[in-house]
């Protein structure tokens, strides 16, 4: 077999663990497990890949059951692999009871509050508007192909 180009697939996963440091400052002060929360925002925000940090600007507005800054994510799911793709899912669906928010929203970022409230990914879906309703942000099914968060 010859030699093939690759990043090593047990480096993905060790990448959402959080083992690998390239910088020339290493800033993890702690080797336990992150938290993480889920914050919804409205269709007028302007969040995506450039968004770096957690930020109330365009967030819901604190009421109707809504606390700033979001829900925290429950994370009892490892990171793990199959064939060459690294993945993590949360291990429970967030969900906000009798939720009156304050606009249309449509996007959801999590972020890691024990990291300086670290932005990890912006997740969109249709615009909604709910009135002392429930909303739940379902967690896909944790594998390879449909995982939240995937490392290809």
């Amino acid at each position: 077999m010859a030699n093939s180009q690759a990043l090593c697939t047990s480096f993905k996963v060790d990448l959402l663990n959080g083992k690998h440091a390239f910088g020339t400052t290493v800033t993890r002060g702690s080797t336990a497990a992150d938290s993480f929360k889920f914050a919804l925002y409205l269709t007028s925000a302007s969040l995506g890949a450039s968004t770096t940090v957690y930020s109330a600007t365009g967030e819901l507005a604190a009421s109707g059951n809504y606390t700033a800054g979001g829900n925290a994510v429950t994370n009892a799911t490892a990171p793990t692999s199959s064939g060459t793709t690294s993945y993590w899912t949360p291990s429970a669906s967030t969900t906000w009871t009798a939720l009156t928010s304050s606009g249309a929203f449509d996007a959801a970022l999590m972020y890691n509050t024990s990291q300086s409230n670290a932005a990890v990914g912006v997740f969109t879906f249709g615009s909604t508007s709910i009135t002392a309703g429930n909303f739940s942000l379902t967690m896909p099914t944790n594998d390879s192909s449909t995982g939240l968060i995937r490392i290809a």
